[in-house]
């Protein structure tokens, strides 16, 4: 195994990437930019790291991933500090974002045991009597991996895991907002014994991520990010395999007969996790007219009661935004909203990359905060008068991944989870519940393919058919 430093990587220290906390600018490291010139090199030892990843048996594909999963846990406080200074996150949930990360890594270890092809019935068809036979599920090759900063750790772990389970080479490029935990995965990785061929690190510019995504030499790109980008990326690349997830605009609909508490508790979690930087985050909730007020009444003393601050404060329930840019584009939609007609019932107020939980009410349909994905702590709330209405108003999207639905009655429960257009409906849950080994992704624009552990390795694997013709009976 190649265990000396890619001579790429160490050209690339000519220039550096440099680190910050999110809450007080306190400088955190530094990482290695790569230089666009330096793709075609990058991907060729990806080319020949993927015969190595191939050729590694699955048991050793499992033991490489238990490993990786084994040493996060035993540094998982380390881990979670890190996603608090560089991403922002409390250390509330930057503890069960390691947690996760551990548990999608586990998970991939399982698969790389399971992943299985079947016996086909060459037989059931006229004509094929004689014949029998299987298929296999075989690596794709090699992978580029691209992540967003709002989780810095296990998102990396979603695409990482299950390529490496079905034995592809990947590149990896994280974001530039929140690199230091994916460099450190990655390290474990390359510790563990996984050939630094068959997975690489990058950061660098657009120029070098279009130059990736464009070679034909890459059969598979896994995006995770804004649909601007996505869209870039599907004109750029080619005939090559697509993974997306361009985000949401969750909408949770909470019912005349919910349990009011869990339902503001739970929904409060859902707008405000992360501040609001997750692409189910709870963003529109639509109230029956019966317990609206009581309802508004209840979330705007839970949002006023949240702690914001710095997130290492174990007190602190939300942490900083990604930027101060990020907090000011929300600060320019909300104004905009409420030039529209919207009201602030909470929040609204902004510190330097600190924005005040926000909940708003008579927002527009026309606004950005209804229309498009806020990925911020803002949150609209909104009656209905039937669940038709319901319905309409959270199918009003062209964005969908998650949704969730309130309701004590089993039958209205499930008939408007079949009706809402989205990925996954949870019930009684806000929609921002995920585990890491079910299915993921949306139902309409801006998804392409899903995650969830056992989905992504079967997204980056392929069929291989074997048929067997069975000769004719020598006769003596």
């Amino acid at each position: 195994m190649d265990r000396a430093e890619p001579p790429i990587m160490a050209a690339a220290r000519q220039s550096t990437l440099a680190v910050y906390a999110k809450f007080d600018g306190a400088p955190l490291g530094e990482v290695a930019l790569t230089p666009a010139e330096a793709a075609d090199v990058i991907v060729a030892r990806a080319e020949a790291g993927r015969h190595e990843a191939r050729a590694l048996p699955r048991h050793e594909r499992a033991r490489l991933l238990g490993a990786v999963a084994d040493e996060i846990e035993q540094q998982a406080e380390e881990f979670a500090r890190i996603i608090a200074l560089e991403a922002g996150k409390v250390m509330r949930q930057a503890r069960k974002e390691v947690a996760r990360c551990v548990n999608t890594l586990r998970l991939s270890a399982e698969e790389a045991k399971r992943l299985a092809g079947e016996v086909i019935p060459f037989s059931a068809y006229l004509g094929s009597e004689n014949r029998s036979g299987h298929y296999t599920l075989e690596p794709l090759g090699v992978i580029l991996a691209i992540t967003p900063f709002n989780d810095p750790l296990n998102l990396v772990a979603h695409k990482l895991g299950p390529a490496l389970a079905a034995g592809n080479a990947v590149i990896l490029k994280p974001s530039k907002l929140a690199p230091l935990s994916a460099q450190r995965l990655v390290e474990a990785f390359w510790r563990a014994g996984v050939p630094r061929q068959a997975l690489q690190i990058v950061h660098g510019e657009r120029a070098l991520v279009e130059h990736l995504v464009a070679d034909r030499r890459i059969r598979m790109v896994s995006f995770t990010g804004g649909p601007e980008t996505g869209e870039a990326i599907t004109r750029q690349a080619g005939l090559k395999k697509m993974a997306m997830d361009l985000g949401g605009n969750a909408p949770v609909i909470v019912t005349a007969d919910a349990d009011l508490d869990d339902a503001v508790e739970s929904c409060v979690s859902g707008a405000f996790w992360a501040a609001g930087q997750n692409c189910i985050g709870t963003q529109r909730i639509l109230v029956a007219a019966a317990i609206y007020p009581p309802f508004v009444e209840r979330f705007a003393l839970a949002t006023r009661r949240l702690r914001v601050g710095n997130p290492l404060d174990e007190d602190a329930d939300m942490g900083p935004m990604i930027s101060e840019a990020a907090a000011r584009r929300i600060e320019s939609w909300v104004e905009e909203a409420v030039g529209q007609g919207a009201r602030v019932l909470t929040g609204h107020r902004r510190d330097g990359a600190l924005y005040a939980p926000t909940v708003l009410l008579d927002v527009p349909r026309t606004a950005r905060v209804w229309r498009d994905e806020v990925f911020a702590p803002v949150v609209s709330i909104v009656p209905f008068s039937d669940l038709d209405e319901a319905v309409a108003l959270a199918n009003d999207s062209e964005s969908s991944l998650q949704a969730g639905v309130f309701s004590r009655d089993l039958d209205t429960a499930l008939r408007l989870a079949e009706a809402l257009e989205a990925g996954g409906v949870m019930i009684n849950d806000s929609s921002d519940y995920r585990f890491d080994g079910m299915p993921f992704g949306g139902a309409k624009y801006g998804s392409l393919g899903r995650e969830g552990v056992r989905f992504a390795v079967h997204e980056m694997s392929q069929p291989k058919v074997f048929c067997l013709r069975r000769q004719p009976a020598v006769r003596p």
